[in-house]
């Protein structure tokens, strides 16, 4: 093995104290998944090159397989790791079809790869965590609305700050332009999908240039754009602009079922540490999201962009005789959780599970403290045997420099002590009874106000 190592960008690895904010992060996201009857599932790593390119996504963000055997240096395996949960999920629905019961409900928590430059909030290795709710034939809109309030649920009960999640509908959209009478609706869609990137005036001038627009017919475009509110009020505003369409009609009645359904009773908001927009810039550009749409953006964090989204999609998989509609949303753990880490906004209370430090007094006594330790496991209490039998002052500083908080001491006469070694206390404990506060039992999530 070489001695010497370098670091790969876009591939992080965390430390174990950051370890524990990530894996507390998913295992509440998967308490709430789960509470709403949503069941797991983990695809394979790669899938065909013509599966992932099937939505249209370039090759330059695929990380290929490439055989090393001598015979066949240089060639490819026909594979790639997936870029996202989506694209493996479609296809394993339709792999597994016949074992599903419809609609499903699945949650999926996992890697994914893509071959970009990495940044902050961008990695070449990165975890997303995916809610989908998928039918057979038809999907109810009353899911739109489902899938929406639970990841709602899952983000409210995570230790990040405060997130916004800002819906549109395509039928709205697409109604509006359709209405207006433009030539190319889905140009116009992926022109107004740059206005967080590109000045007003400039998309103005795409919208003629790229989608065929007149210039009063962008600005309409870019009117309905600046509509953003809080409750169902949107309706009202679009409605002033004028526009008819049936489609059109149909994408208000469901934005607003969304941003109701997805606030505490209708008119508040769903908490104060989430709120919810109906906010009509937004688009999405991926052109297989049919209806509802959302992107979920972090307070303090907006450089990052979104740090989530999804949307409906009704055409998730096809068999050519069989459609499978769905409803979806993502949220990037990775995308969210490291630059919070880096910041120091969040923190692990300690780098190791051990909520106690069993002390050895003398080699030839470690049979104790090898007891102790298993009583203390036997109940759920982590813990470990001092490496060695060192100077208890050495031990102590031991259990301190890898944040355990007690240290647990035999004594010759064979009765126990354990130390909290924070507060100085040490009193008279039972290995058989003895248990640490619940907040010392597990590592936990520390948090801060996140710099201005």
């Amino acid at each position: 093995m070489a001695t010497k190592t370098t670091a790969l960008s876009g591939f992080p690895e965390l430390l174990p104290a950051a370890r524990v904010v990530e894996r507390e992060v998913i295992a509440s996201l998967s308490s709430t998944f789960e509470l709403h009857g949503f069941a797991n599932i983990e695809t394979r790593a790669v899938e065909p090159v013509d599966v992932l390119l099937g939505k249209g996504e370039t090759s330059k963000e695929i990380y290929l397989l490439e055989r090393l055997q001598k015979d066949q240096a240089g060639t490819d395996a026909g594979v790639g790791l997936h870029f996202d949960l989506t694209v493996p999920f479609a296809r394993y629905v339709l792999e597994h079809a016949g074992h599903l019961e419809f609609p499903f409900r699945r949650f999926q928590i996992q890697p994914a790869w893509r071959g970009e430059r990495p940044q902050e909030g961008r990695y070449r290795q990165f975890t997303q965590a995916d809610v989908d709710i998928v039918g057979r034939d038809v999907l109810p809109f009353h899911h739109d609305v489902e899938v929406m309030r639970v990841m709602v649920e899952a983000l409210e009960a995570l230790p990040i700050p405060p997130v916004s999640f800002q819906f549109n509908n395509r039928k709205l959209i697409q109604g509006f332009y359709q209405g207006l009478g433009l030539p190319d609706v889905e140009a116009a869609i992926r022109t107004i999908d740059k206005l967080d990137k590109v000045p007003a005036d400039k998309v103005a001038e795409l919208l003629v240039s790229d989608a065929g627009a007149t210039p009063e017919q962008a600005q309409q475009c870019l009117a309905l754009a600046t509509v953003r509110v809080a409750d169902t009020s949107f309706v009202e505003r679009v409605r002033a602009l004028g526009v008819e369409h049936d489609l059109l009609d149909e994408g208000l009645s469901e934005l607003a079922a969304v941003v109701e359904g997805c606030s505490r009773d209708g008119s508040e908001q769903a908490s104060p540490r989430v709120t919810v927009e109906a906010n009509l810039r937004i688009a999405r550009g991926l052109d297989y999201y049919t209806g509802t749409v959302v992107e979920i953006f972090m307070a303090g964090y907006e450089r990052l962009k979104s740090v989530g989204g999804g949307g409906r999609y009704d055409a998730l998989a096809t068999d050519g005789r069989t459609t499978y509609p769905g409803v979806g949303v993502s949220f990037g753990v990775s995308r969210s959780i490291i630059p919070l880490l880096a910041d120091g906004v969040l923190a692990g209370s300690r780098p190791v599970p051990s909520a106690v430090l069993v002390a050895v007094t003398d080699e030839s006594s470690r049979s104790q403290s090898d007891l102790v330790a298993a009583s203390l496991r036997a109940r759920g209490v982590p813990c470990e045997v001092a490496a060695s039998a060192q100077k208890f002052g050495k031990q102590i500083r031991a259990a301190e420099r890898r944040g355990i908080p007690f240290v647990w001491f035999v004594q010759e006469d064979g009765s126990h002590q354990v130390k909290d070694i924070r507060s100085g206390d040490q009193v008279v404990a039972d290995p058989a009874a003895w248990t640490p506060p619940a907040e010392d039992l597990r590592p936990q999530v520390l948090t801060k106000e996140q710099p201005q």
